[in-house]
């Protein structure tokens, strides 16, 4: 299976590898304080999609400086992309992402920004602010829009119409920020061809990489009373590599892949628990 992958985009770009550090700048999400609705996302977990990222009592600068020690053995670059992963991460007062996103932006050893949002949170004030920090270092902005399916999105709690997805991609293609779509597989009660349709509108709508990421049940969350009520099931992992190969086939190739799978952290995963051996699954991948 032959794809354009995050690792050698950013290769091409930097000229050498280039690591991730997954920061909690202590967000929220209007899905959870009641703006939107208080349950959030019906997959969400309690860390708000960012189980893996650092710890958020820290500053920004001393989140990166812990993700640096854990990946120092396999990174000789020493440059590295800050993460703004769990929650929202351009929902709060203009002056207070500033505050965050240029801590990070002023750390030397960090390239450029990723910044994990909803297509609802961009209003005109942030968007100048990503326009003068992109200006500054490469910013990547990855929206969770998950579904085209208004079944599907309903039936995830996400809160807001396909047409806020257009809005974001042509807003923040007007000021050239590097796009990020997130789309899950194995959504309840779609089927294949559903899943590619996603995949296709995404990319006819001219993002500059996607983000296929594994459903997976975690504890805690609604989905998993869902699953414990046996009102769906996961996919197999030949069902997934299936459907993955399938989808892979209609991204153009000038479409990053920033991932092909996903996994929950192990202590809460419920569903399916294949996902848990991260080597089996990434090498069954590259087997494609």
């Amino acid at each position: 299976m032959k794809y354009y992958s995050l690792n050698n985009y950013l290769k091409n770009t930097f000229g050498e590898k280039v690591y991730k550090i997954s920061l909690d700048a202590g967000f929220t999400c209007p899905n959870r304080d009641g703006t939107i609705a208080t349950g959030g996302c019906i997959f969400c977990s309690a860390g708000g999609s960012g189980d893996f990222a650092e710890n958020r009592n820290l500053s920004i600068y001393n989140q990166i400086e812990e993700g640096k020690k854990r990946v120092a053995k396999k990174i000789k670059s020493g440059k590295y992309i800050a993460y703004f992963q769990a929650f929202t991460n351009t929902y709060a007062p203009v002056d207070v992402l500033k505050e965050k996103y240029y801590e990070a932006l002023n750390h030397p050893d960090i390239v450029a920004l990723s910044i994990a949002t909803r297509p609802d949170c961009l209003g005109s004030d942030v968007l100048t602010l990503l326009d003068e920090i992109n200006k500054i270092k490469p910013v990547f902005v990855e929206l969770g829009l998950q579904t085209i399916h208004k079944k599907s999105s309903d039936y995830i709690r996400r809160g807001y119409e396909l047409e806020v997805f257009d809005k974001a991609v042509k807003d923040l293609k007007a000021i050239n920020i590097n796009i990020v779509a997130h789309i899950i597989l194995g959504l309840p009660n779609e089927t294949k061809s559903d899943m590619i349709q996603s995949v296709k509108y995404v990319c006819s709508k001219g993002v500059d990489g996607i983000k296929l990421q594994l459903l997976h049940v975690l504890k805690g969350t609604d989905l998993a009373e869902d699953f414990e009520k046996g009102r769906f099931r996961t996919l197999t992992m030949e069902e997934y590599l299936d459907v993955l190969n399938a989808c892979v086939e209609v991204i153009p190739d000038n479409v990053v892949i920033h991932r092909l799978t996903g996994d929950g952290a192990k202590k809460d995963l419920i569903s399916p628990l294949w996902s848990a051996d991260k080597k089996k699954v990434i090498n069954a991948i590259n087997r494609l």
